[in-house]
């Protein structure tokens, strides 16, 4: 996809270009730069002092010689003072020339780190508010690059204070009980596992509850022939198809007044796959590709349970990826950006999956 968080190292993702936290000056600084040219061996250095000093928020590329990469991007990020001597700025400045560069030498694909968020102590939550804007906003028009925000752990970022605890509750107040005290779970406590049985019965009992009063006796039902109505219950069957998912995603793209690119953009998904679902009928996307085109679509929580019903799934409020998509749509928060950095806050998974 267009813009994916992933946990990994860094030093291992194969791309084409691989982005440094440098030194301004061609010297092997700490953290990230550490790692990088350890990886690569001596020659990096050899290439980094060629290019000389390198100003904060100003990129530069070289070779990535042993790294399973092409390129490493050189970028000198800002140090944080207190955010009035325009750190974001600068911030936002390695970002967008770095990412000049890597579609200016035609990569396909790039990973970043989180810039400046470690030793030179930008506020992470303010970091990834600002990777996140600044790739995006690329992404519009630079859909045949692949960007790849790299952490070790969710502890690497941080959302908004309010960001996260708003979620926090939403997902506390609609997560099903069972779901949630399952989580709670540790030691093989005896307590709780009563507890768990305790509302798996009930859960059984009311679904038998409900089944018997839907039960009728089959002496009451007509005696038909089979043969007889076979080939016409079959047309009838057939004539009563509903709209098909892909059939109800060009509909949709319609009445909104929509472009194609817009849609696949804003679900942060590729032309490819785009094309894939809305070309071929029988094609069975992911219950995440549909959750990411309903937030492309800006469909109401109505209407999303429709979208996904047409492709053979339910919004479900014993998955918390289903419980904070959900959360987004309420809110009319339609920014798929900012919803898989809220996934992969609480789940440590991503709609990118598709």
């Amino acid at each position: 996809m267009p813009l994916s968080i992933v946990r990994n190292n860094i030093t291992a993702m194969q791309v084409d270009a691989i982005v440094n936290t440098a030194n301004p000056r061609p010297l092997i600084g700490d953290g990230v730069d550490t790692a990088i040219h350890m990886a690569a061996g001596p020659e990096l250095l050899e290439a980094r002092r060629k290019i000389g000093d390198i100003a904060r928020g100003k990129s530069a590329i070289t070779p990535a010689f042993h790294l399973p990469a092409k390129y490493v991007i050189h970028t000198v990020g800002p140090i944080w003072q207190d955010g009035e001597h325009g750190e974001e700025a600068t911030l936002r400045s390695c970002y967008d020339s770095a990412l000049a560069l890597a579609a200016e030498y035609e990569c396909e694909s790039a990973a970043f780190p989180l810039i400046s968020a470690g030793t030179y102590g930008f506020p992470k939550a303010l970091a990834l508010q600002t990777a996140i804007s600044a790739i995006s906003a690329f992404l519009m028009s630079h859909e045949n690059l692949t960007v790849y925000l790299v952490v070790f752990d969710r502890t690497a970022y941080a959302l908004s204070e309010k960001l996260f605890s708003d979620v926090k509750s939403y997902i506390d107040e609609n997560l099903v009980d069972e779901i949630r005290a399952a989580e709670y779970v540790t030691g093989g406590s005896r307590r709780q596992n009563k507890l768990l049985q305790g509302l798996r019965a009930e859960r059984e009992w009311e679904d038998n509850r409900v089944c018997e009063s839907a039960c009728f006796d089959l002496e009451d039902i007509p005696d038909f022939s089979y043969a007889e109505n076979e080939e016409r219950s079959l047309e009838d069957l057939l004539g009563q198809l509903e709209e098909s998912f892909s059939e109800a995603l060009v509909r949709m793209i319609k009445e909104r007044g929509l472009k194609n690119s817009q849609v696949y953009t804003r679900a942060n998904m590729t032309r490819q796959h785009f094309s894939k679902i809305l070309k071929n009928e029988g094609y069975q996307p992911k219950k995440e590709a549909v959750l990411a085109l309903a937030i492309a679509l800006k469909l109401n929580l109505d209407e999303t349970r429709d979208f996904l019903a047409r492709a053979g799934y339910a919004l479900t409020r014993s998955s918390k990826t289903d419980v904070i998509v959900q959360y987004f749509i309420e809110t009319e928060n339609y920014n798929i950006f900012e919803l898989e950095q809220v996934l992969f806050q609480f789940t440590e998974k991503t709609l990118i999956n598709y």
